[in-house]
């Protein structure tokens, strides 16, 4: 019909309500959805439901599918979606494996095909990065259009010519940056219904994977507690090394003064609360949680595995994985004393925050 919006298809993969489910949503909300719309494609198998829950009523589609380790099935049902929408644009998240959905968008014939790259590869994960780099060379086979979060992002997956050419677009992630300004009442109820008043908060957000290197982020906040008994841990996110980290926080001893909050859908709340944020990974394309930590104006304390993209306020200081847990716990604290203050004065003088008020 005339009237009907155009629709595109987004192909998601797994829904665990991570960073890149969080900005397809945020970009998804503020679209002209009487004029585009989009059918996410999410894997049968995923754990969260944060998308299926929201799209509906927003008038987008959700349509699950088989996972890709499925092939025979997965490629039959896409290539069946795919013709039998006439679909004029299908969107891929999936990095590397942005091969599998759109080789079966070529063979339905969509003109337009993006791969969009939001991650790179790290040590540690051996048999992740044999796929990885198995599917690498063909990342450009199938795409009409490369996309990639980052610098280092499209460069490690497209490769430097594909970049110098200006083939790949950069699409840095987006946020609302009025809804992680800083609030000193939201400061002030969260930490109250935590029971953190009169805690030294660190925090973190994240998937339990390897890639984020919770171990070594538990080993930090241990020596933070032998300086300042009054320290609490918050840890959001979901993961299959979840159970692994209540383990090892239970083998220490801190198992009451390191918070597990799970999945969170209003993580803009919990940065109020922390007076530091501690993100070690190993590596990343360009994280979310970077952006919404420095517009909060959150002392952010960062491995410089990270592309150096991320920094874009003073309030982020990089810090390298071969420095031991002790000496981020030094830096850590020397951050979050007068340093904190000054950020979030500096911050306030930015176009990035319109209202702020300093932290106490």
């Amino acid at each position: 019909m005339k009237n009907e919006p155009v629709r595109i298809a987004h192909v998601i993969g797994k829904d665990v309500h991570g960073g890149l489910e969080a900005i397809v949503m945020d970009y998804y909300r503020n679209i002209d959805r009487s004029k585009i719309q989009y059918d996410f494609l999410i894997d049968e198998d995923s754990t969260s439901t944060f998308m299926k829950d929201e799209i509906p009523g927003l008038g987008g589609r959700v349509i699950m599918i088989p996972p890709y380790q499925k092939q025979f099935k997965y490629q039959k049902v896409l290539h069946k979606l795919f013709t039998e929408n006439h679909y004029p644009l299908v969107y891929s998240h999936l990095n590397t494996l942005s091969v599998f959905p759109l080789f079966a968008a070529w063979r339905a014939g969509i003109p337009i095909r993006i791969a969009h790259n939001h991650s790179t590869a790290g040590k540690g994960e051996l048999m992740k990065n044999v796929m990885k780099y198995s599917l690498r060379p063909f990342a450009k086979l199938f795409p009409t259009h490369l996309c990639a979060c980052s610098r280092l992002a499209g460069e490690w997956l497209f490769g430097k010519r594909a970049m110098n050419s200006g083939r790949v677009t950069i699409w840095q992630n987006a946020i609302n940056v009025s809804k992680f300004a800083y609030d000193e009442d939201v400061r002030k109820d969260v930490r109250r219904e935590l029971n953190l008043s009169d805690k030294f908060v660190v925090g973190h957000a994240g998937r339990f994977i390897h890639q984020k290197n919770h171990d070594f982020l538990i080993d930090i906040f241990m020596e933070i507690h032998k300086r300042r008994s009054d320290s609490v841990l918050l840890l959001a996110g979901n993961g299959p090394l979840m159970e692994t980290m209540i383990e090892k926080v239970n083998c220490m001893g801190i198992n009451d003064c390191v918070k597990f909050l799970g999945s969170v859908s209003s993580m803009e709340r919990y940065y109020q609360a922390m007076d530091i944020f501690i993100l070690p990974s190993f590596y990343e394309g360009l994280p979310v949680v970077g952006s919404e930590v420095q517009v909060s104006g959150l002392p952010f304390l960062c491995s410089d595995a990270v592309t150096s993209e991320t920094k874009f306020c003073e309030n982020l200081h990089f810090m390298s994985l071969s420095k031991n847990a002790g000496e981020w716990a030094e830096e850590a604290l020397k951050m979050s004393e007068p340093y904190a203050e000054i950020c979030r004065k500096k911050q306030s003088n930015t176009a990035l925050i319109s209202k702020h008020r300093p932290r106490r």
